[in-house]
């Protein structure tokens, strides 16, 4: 049976994997270290320019290594081990890495909530990503047509009566894991569904893992996942 200790390494590793996938679809190739991954361009939006891989990783192996001409770079401490204040940095905000076993461990669940399928074009992406954003063509752009084609990347939205998408999910199979990130739902639609549809759709075999905060952290453990760690991402100012 896997640790916790072992899952969390997972979790990180994974989440790292999907900030590259992401930096990948906008042109750019971050770097994995020992200790880290990092990306000497800056980011997309939201996406963190270091990600820390281990407990002892450093201001030394993170900072030399990416873009801080002007500000807004971004750090995150996996670990919630780093003060990154002498260097220019404040503290963006604090969260916590979330587990669930993997599906085939648990009961025979429910299929996947009626309304809810995969992306699979670009127009059903673009519509899932401008319900993401509120509405915000900007912010929406950050997810890519090219994301469709990553084989580790699975997508999954929500849709109401009329066929408006009112909830999704993205979904990263790697490091032994499932992980789910960008998670979201509109309308009224409950956490809940969409919680469910990303456990309905993730490997039965693998277990599930994510980080949260704040209301979304509780949505996230009344649907069964358990905490496993804090985290922290810093911003230089």
């Amino acid at each position: 049976m896997i640790t916790e200790a072992a899952l969390l390494a997972h979790a990180v590793r994974n989440n790292a994997d999907w900030c590259a996938v992401m930096c990948r679809a906008h042109g750019l190739t971050g770097t994995f270290g020992p200790r880290a991954w990092t990306s000497p361009g800056r980011t997309p939006l939201y996406y963190p320019d270091a990600v820390t891989l281990t407990e002892d990783a450093t201001a030394a192996d993170l900072l030399p290594a990416i873009d801080r001409t002007a500000p807004g770079a971004s750090v995150k401490d996996s670990h919630a081990r780093l003060d990154l204040s002498a260097e220019g940095f404040r503290l963006l905000f604090e969260a916590q890495w979330i587990h669930h076993p993997a599906p085939a461990a648990l009961p025979a669940s429910d299929a996947v909530p009626e309304g809810w399928r995969r992306v699979g074009t670009e127009d059903h992406l673009a519509a899932w990503a401008l319900a993401w954003s509120g509405g915000d063509a900007d912010e929406a752009a950050l997810f890519r047509p090219e994301l469709l084609a990553d084989p580790t990347t699975t997508i999954v939205a929500g849709h109401a009566a009329d066929g408006r998408v009112v909830g999704g999910a993205v979904l990263t199979e790697s490091a032994g894991v499932t992980g789910v990130s960008n998670l979201f739902t509109t309308d009224g639609v409950p956490a809940a569904q969409a919680w469910s549809a990303a456990l309905a759709t993730a490997s039965a075999a693998l277990p599930v893992v994510g980080y949260e905060s704040g209301e979304d952290l509780d949505a996230a453990l009344a649907a069964g996942f358990a905490p496993l760690g804090p985290l922290r991402v810093w911003l230089d100012a």
